[in-house]
Order: C-alpha cells, then structure tokens, then sequence
C-alpha cells in the first residue's frame, strides 16, 4: 500500500509516540534504580550502584524471585503437558462439541484476573485444601495452558497433512513418527509457548495473590508490599529493572521462534 508523504510522515509520528508511551516509563524506572535519592525524585539527583548492591544482598527479594522462578517453572510444565494434548486433539480429531471445548480453553485469559483469583480460592477453600505453592501452580497453569495451546495448534495446522501418513507408509509406528517427524516440526512452537507462559506466570499478580498461602511471596508480591514503604522504594526500582530485563529477552525469543517457518508447513 503506497501512502503520500504527509500520511507516511503522520503514521510515523503516530508509531513513535505509542512506543514512547508504552516504553518511557520503563526507561524511567531503570533510571531510578541508579538514582541516589531514596524517592521516585526526577531528574535523579545523581546516579550510583549502591542500591544494586544492597539488593544483591537483601535475603527477602531473592528468596522472592526464587520462589517465582520455581512457580513460573512448575506453571510452563503443567500447561505445556496439557495444552500439547489438548492442541493434538483439537487438531487432529472432530468429535461433538470440539469448537466448545475450543472456546474454553482459550477463555481463562480472556477473563479478569480477579475473577479467575476468585473462582479459585473459593474452589480450593471448598475441597479443603491449604493455599500455598501447589494451588497457586494450578491457578497459574489456568492462564498459562493457553500459551501453550495456541503456539502447538497453530504449528499444527500449518504442517502439510500428508508427513504423517508418509512417515506411517515408511513403516514408522505412531512413537517413531512423534519423535522424528512430528516433534521436531513443533519444537519451537513448543519452546516459544513455554517461554510465553514462563513470562507470563513469572509476571502474575492477581491470581497469586488469591491462591497463595502466608509462606509464599512472589516478586512481584514483593514489589507490591515493598512499594508503600519509603524506605525500600530505592530497592523496588532494582527488582522492577531486574524483572524487565528477565522478561523482555523471554517475550523477544518467543516472538522469533514463532515466526520461524516449519519448512513443511501448509498455509492455511
């Protein structure tokens, strides 16, 4: 589509002006994390590392991020297991009320936060179970299933339907073909989704702050509760900046493995 000057130039102001709006205030906060005030004070009033290093060395925060990291680990497993099943049988087979069972998949991540948070604690709290590591692992595989699901489904329509029976005409059995022609072809589908879940349930809140027990703290819990007290505003802008720079390497690999083509693939 050709645009005449004034609209390519308008477009591009446009373009530049969202990016600035979605990327300046995590910009600021990188900055603040070096500032030497102990307020969110701007211009900075000088720039040192002593908050870096006292971070390092705070107990509370590392044990934090441990603690999201193990959740985000448990919460990609769960979902890509099952969203890996749900894709192959939602690709492969038409049974009675597979648009539905389509539709509800996706639906999780659709719904608010709270609303999920809710539903959860309330079902956990009637089977009588205690609130801690293994229910916040199911709350965050609820939204983290879709990730999965929706990177392995698309691969899978887009691979040619013929690999298989060929692969079945050489005389490999149904082990033999997962594992040398279907696997690899969805490999990075898979990679790219658990990376997205990863992101995602290292990143969650909400549903975690329902579905947690007293003994478990995440990251972000930790930023949250740390944020009101003066004192630790310095260290919240160095955990904020340490979260960016785990997160946007895991969304940016995710994006490329995506867009890989499968070499065998059919357009649809």
């Amino acid at each position: 589509m050709n645009l005449s000057g004034a609209s390519y130039w308008a477009l591009r102001v446009f373009t530049w002006m969202v990016l600035g709006l979605l990327y300046l205030p995590l910009a600021i906060i990188v900055i603040l994390s070096f500032n030497t005030a102990t307020s969110l004070s701007w211009p900075p009033d000088g720039l040192w590392l002593d908050w870096w290093r006292k971070a390092a060395a705070a107990d509370a925060p590392r044990d934090a991020l441990w603690t999201s990291v193990k959740l985000a680990l448990a919460s990609t497993g769960v979902a890509l297991v099952l969203g890996t099943c749900l894709s192959f049988a939602l690709a492969r087979y038409r049974f009675f009320g597979r648009s539905s069972l389509s539709f509800l998949v996706v639906l999780p991540i659709a719904l608010p936060g709270i609303v999920t948070g809710v539903a959860l604690r309330n079902t956990f709290l009637r089977l009588g179970w205690d609130l801690g590591f293994r229910t916040v692992v199911l709350g965050h595989g609820t939204f983290c299933i879709v990730l999965a699901f929706n990177n392995v489904i698309a691969r899978l329509r887009r691979m040619a339907p013929n690999v298989q029976e060929a692969s079945a005409d050489l005389g490999a059995h149904g082990m033999q073909t997962f594992r040398l022609v279907t696997f690899p072809l969805i490999r990075s589908a898979l990679l790219a989704g658990g990376l997205l879940a990863f992101a995602l349930s290292f990143d969650e809140i909400i549903v975690t702050t329902f579905t947690a027990g007293a003994g478990v703290e995440t990251l972000p819990q930790w930023i949250l509760n740390n944020f009101a007290r003066p004192n630790n505003v310095p260290l919240v802008t160095v955990v904020a900046t340490v979260v960016m720079l785990l997160s946007i390497p895991l969304a940016w690999l995710a994006q490329r493995l995506t867009g890989e083509p499968t070499g065998l693939g059919a357009g649809r």
